[in-house]
């Protein structure tokens, strides 16, 4: 072959691989469900007693060490109520009503002034909690809320009350489209 067939041969693939690659996804593209869905908390601080019911915790020693059981220092019960805002009629959000609560979580950590900050060393924040109720496990359209009400024991290597708790609501609409919601909320000092 000559030297222009070759030249056009490579022009050729050249366009097709360039063809060929996808655009970087475009930042505006993703989907912040956090603009559409409402997570209101209550009470907001949260209100932590020395109420524990005798509840405890493992702390595991090993070593041929006997686990230590201790006494949680701090419970409370508070309620999440969410709720899809106007936003949720955008065409870019495309969810499909009923969305289903599918998974829950909570967890304490230490703080101080609302800001979290992570225990030194080895200690780490103890806690558990239970879904005490709730209204319903789905949400069935814009405006329609579900509240979910929990109970937690917790204990910090601080010492204090003061913590922030980080409730996560994992979400599956009609459609299978999967997304999560966290909200962090308070706990009074």
């Amino acid at each position: 072959m000559t030297r222009a067939v070759w030249m056009r041969v490579g022009v050729s693939v050249i366009a097709l691989l360039a063809g060929a690659c996808q655009s970087p996804t475009d930042p505006d593209d993703v989907i912040d469900y956090d603009e559409v869905l409402d997570a209101a908390a209550s009470p907001e601080p949260i209100l932590a007693d020395t109420n524990t019911g005798g509840r405890t915790y493992r702390v595991v020693r090993g070593n041929n060490q006997p686990d230590d059981i201790l006494p949680y220092d701090w419970h409370a019960v508070f309620a999440t109520t969410l709720t899809f805002n106007s936003n949720a009629n955008d065409s870019d959000v495309d969810i499909d009503f009923p969305v289903k609560i599918t998974a829950t979580t909570v967890s304490v950590k230490q703080a101080s002034g609302g800001i979290i900050t992570p225990p030194s060393g080895t200690d780490t924040e103890k806690s558990e909690f239970v879904i005490v109720g709730t209204s319903s496990n789905q949400l069935t359209g814009i405006g329609s809320p579900t509240t979910t009400t929990f109970e937690i024991w917790y204990d910090l290597p601080s010492l204090r009350k003061e913590a922030v708790v980080v409730v996560t609501f994992s979400f599956t609409d009609n459609d299978g489209t999967v997304f999560q919601k966290e909200r962090q909320i308070t706990v009074a000092p």
